[in-house]
């Protein structure tokens, strides 16, 4: 049986922390620092799209966000 949300016979994409360069690349992609990416694969596992939607469910503690904590969302919305 095949991943859901991926075409039979193709792999869904696996981040490895261990290669510098492509984890760099996944750090850009995400807008995450290098950490938030290892305790995302350390909480979700290193499907490319269960980290992404994990880092997106978590957006509100991370990057910018954090800054504005301090803020009334409430407001904005």
């Amino acid at each position: 049986m095949h991943h859901p949300h991926t075409a039979p016979g193709v792999q869904p994409e696996r981040i490895n922390l261990n290669d510098k360069a492509t984890s760099e690349g996944w750090t850009r992609k995400f807008n995450v620092t290098h950490q938030q990416l290892r305790e995302a694969v350390a909480a979700v596992g290193d499907k490319a799209t269960d980290v992404e939607l994990h880092l997106k469910g978590s957006r509100s503690t991370t990057n910018s966000e954090r800054v504005d904590s301090t803020k009334d969302l409430s407001t904005s919305r």
